[in-house]
Parts: structure tokens; C-alpha cells; sequence
């Protein structure tokens, strides 16, 4: 959620943040006042407890025949302080409820508007032209062996694939150059739970207007994840952490799963939008003053991945109705399909500030000794979706595909996928 004292000293800054985002602006005011109110409650029932134990001295020192009355009287004031009690906890929670249907405030520079809204940070590299029809990556696949979707929907239905022979070969590769390069720049690996509690997951921010794209568990109460920054999110919850030495940085292996909830009828070909796919993620515990330049360094690794994987991209930068409400600032790169003729997203990057971190209760201490929230950041460093792009840029015109220069340590030394016959 959002920063309390921001809302009492800058409403602005909320209001047009919320503007920006296309969200209510009157939630602001409604937040205001159910602060005002929580604080007032909480003054009531520490004046009343205060009243409370200096009263108990009192009880404590009188006289013995003076004492059944002031029992009585003591019974009726620990009523009083009960009461109010739950009256604070009332108010602390309707606070809760509205602040946190509020987005994380965003990021000065970033685009107003929505889907459509995003502004153009760079492209980089030319796009690949063929002198030839080229393939889907769909059609590449069966035709190298690489892909079964007719299998994938047999056994599990729509949106779901097997990836095999060299498909698999080429998942695994792409991910383990993904985690070479995450230790390189000191993530320390972790491979997550897949199933988190709903507090976690709450935590995060996913169970806010996209809460139908994830799956559920109702017999257990767990939530299968869409990604691992969410299990990576939660790893550190209701914790102080130690931030002298640098920021903490993890990469988090899992696979993931989405419902795609919506999506009828968009992007039903090939394996672009399913159900379940594996990913690299890295996450970042850093200090509120050195997110952005986290975040900076974050998009950097990823453009790494894609320069080496020889792809033709674009970096956007998201529009505030666009980022969900735990983001402040999201850059998305986005790789050149030939066959789709346009820019797809491979990749992520948020900046999620404060915002996870006060929901989670994950703090640093200050210089001064007193504890305050973390920042944390995101980004996707390799996904399934990647082999998308790959087989569509690299292929040649008998269908073979050319394995980038990169990869080919991580795949015993091949140079090229060839169709099987």
C-alpha cells in the first residue's frame, strides 16, 4: 500500500497519480478521511488505557475498605477501554481496505493513459527480413520437432504444449545462460514454491482487478503463482533486513501459471499465451533512495539477454492505467515477431517502490535505528515465451533455424536445429 504520511502531506501527488492511472480520485478523500478517523480512534483508546492503569494504581493503594467500589469502577473503565479497542481495530482495518485499493503512486515521467499510452524509450537492432515466406514459430516447431501442441491439448487442454527434442534442449539453454548471467551480477538462485497462502499473494498486489487470471486452491487455501516474484516477494515478509553491505538480489527459477482469463479467442496459435511456462526472475530488496537506478541496472540485464540471443527489440515505457497497482514505474521489452509483423513482449522490468514491502511488512533499519520499508523491484530474465522470437528470427528457408552464437556453449555445441524427418 501506499505511503500513510504521503497521504496526509501530499494528497496531490495521490490524486494525480490515480488520475494518470484512469482509477477513482475520490478514493483518495475517502482514504484521507478513514485515516483521520483510524488516528482519532487510536488516541481515544491510549487516552482511555493510560486512564486505565494510572486508575489501577490507584486501586492498588486504597484502603481496604475502599476498594470494592473502586473495583466496580475499574471493571467499568476496562469495558470502556475494550470498546474502544475494537473500535480502533474497526477503523484500522476500514483504512486498510481503502488504502489499499489505491495503486502505488507513480513515478514522475511515466505516460498517463492505458494499454495504448506507452511511450517509446529505444529500439534496437534490425528487424529480420527473409527472401523467402517464413514460418510461424508454430509451424517451425513441428516441423523441427520442437513443439507438440496437439499433445499438449490432448492431455491438458487449450493453451498448453509439450516441448521436446530440441524444443526442450533450447528452454533449458536459454535458462540456464539467464542464471549464468544472474550469478554474474550477484543474484543469489532460488528455486520457489509454486504455491503461496493468499496473504502472500495479496501481499504482492495480484489480487486486485487481474485476481480471474490466477489459479486457486480452495480446498487448500493456495494460490498456484503466475510468476515467482511473488513466492520471492514473500521469502523476506515480516522481516528487518540488513541493507549495509547492498541490496539483496535473488533469481527465482519455477514454472508458472496463468488462467489467461479473458483472452478467448487472442494469440490461440502456437505457444505465445499459455496456461504454464517456465521462468528466470530476478528480484532486488534495496534501499527506497536506490530504486530507480536498481531498476535501471534491472532493464540493462534483460537487454543483455536479448542482445545475445541476436533479437531486434524495443523498450517501452508503460502507461500508468497499464502497470496494476503495485508498480510505480514498468518498463516492457518487447522482441520483433516476423510472421506477426509487429513487436511482442518478451520481457518485464517494475519498479514496485514501498509498495509490496509495507504489505508485507519488510523493513530495513535507518541510520537512526528506527525501521522502515524496503523497496523492491522485478524483472523476467528469460521466459518460454523467448523461444517464440528465437526460432522466427533465426529460421532459414528449408525450415532449419540457426542456433545464436550465445546459446550454443549451453547446447553442446550445436549451430543449427534442422527438421526432423
Amino acid at each position: 500500500m501506499i505511503d500513510p504520511l504521503l497521504l496526509r502531506e501530499n494528497p496531490d501527488a495521490v490524486r494525480r497519480s490515480q488520475e494518470s492511472r484512469g482509477s477513482s480520485v475520490t478514493l483518495v478523500d475517502e482514504a484521507i478521511a478513514a485515516d483521520a478517523r483510524r488516528r482519532s480512534t487510536i488516541g481515544e483508546f491510549e487516552n482511555l488505557r493510560a486512564e486505565q492503569n494510572a486508575f489501577g494504581k490507584t486501586v492498588a493503594a486504597a484502603p481496604k475498605e475502599q476498594k470494592q467500589a473502586l473495583v466496580a469502577q475499574a471493571q467499568q473503565l476496562a469495558a470502556k477501554v475494550k470498546a474502544a479497542q475494537q473500535v480502533s481495530q474497526d477503523a484500522e482495518a476500514a483504512f486498510l481496505s481503502i488504502a489499499g485499493s489505491l495503486g502505488n503512486v507513480i513515478i514522475d515521467g511515466v505516460p498517463a493513459g492505458g494499454e495504448d499510452d506507452w511511450a517509446l524509450v529505444r529500439e534496437v537492432g534490425a528487424k529480420a527480413t527473409f527472401d523467402f515466406e517464413p514460418r510461424d514459430h508454430a509451424d517451425l516447431g513441428e516441423l523441427l520437432g520442437a513443439i507438440d501442441i496437439a499433445r499438449g491439448v490432448k492431455v491438458s487442454g487449450s493453451r498448453f504444449y509439450f516441448l521436446k527434442g530440441v524444443g526442450a534442449r533450447l528452454e533449458l539453454a536459454l535458462m540456464n545462460m539467464a542464471l549464468d548471467k544472474a550469478l554474474a551480477e550477484g543474484f543469489t538462485p532460488l528455486i520457489t514454491p509454486t504455491l503461496v497462502r493468499p496473504e502472500i499473494m495479496a501481499g504482492t498486489g495480484f489480487l486486485g482487478e487481474h485476481s480471474d487470471e490466477i489459479y486457486y486452491l480452495p480446498a487448500d487455501d493456495l494460490y498456484l503463482t503466475g510468476t515467482s516474484e511473488v513466492a520471492l516477494a514473500g521469502y523476506h515478509s515480516d522481516e528487518i533486513l540488513d541493507l549495509s553491505a547492498g541490496p539483496l538480489r535473488y533469481a527465482g527459477w519455477s514454472t508458472c501459471y496463468r488462467r489467461e482469463a479473458g483472452s478467448a479467442g487472442k494469440d490461440n496459435r502456437g505457444i505465445l499465451r499459455v496456461h504454464q511456462f517456465n521462468k528466470l526472475e530476478m528480484f532486488s530488496y534495496v534501499l527506497p533512495e536506490d530504486a530507480e537506478a536498481e531498476h535501471e541496472r534491472l532493464l540493462a540485464y534483460q537487454e543483455s539477454m536479448l542482445a545475445a540471443c541476436e533479437l531486434s527489440y524495443r523498450v517501452i515505457d508503460i502507461a500508468a492505467g497499464d502497470l496494476g497497482s503495485s508498480a510505480a514505474r514498468k518498463f516492457d521489452i518487447e522482441a520483433w515477431v516476423p510472421t506477426q509483423g509487429t513487436y511482442r513482449e518478451l520481457t518485464s522490468t517494475s519498479n514496485c517502490t514501498t509498495y509490496q514491502a509495507r504489505r508485507l511488512d519488510i523493513r530495513y533499519r535507518t541510520d537512526s535505528g528506527k525501521t522502515s520499508p524496503v523497496a523492491t523491484l522485478n524483472g523476467t530474465l528469460a521466459t518460454t515465451r523467448w523461444l517464440v522470437a528465437i526460432l522466427e528470427t533465426h529460421q532459414q528457408a528449408d525450415g532449419s533455424v540457426v542456433v545464436p552464437a550465445a546459446l550454443r556453449g549451453y547446447l553442446g555445441g550445436l549451430e543449427l536445429f534442422e527438421p526432423v524427418a
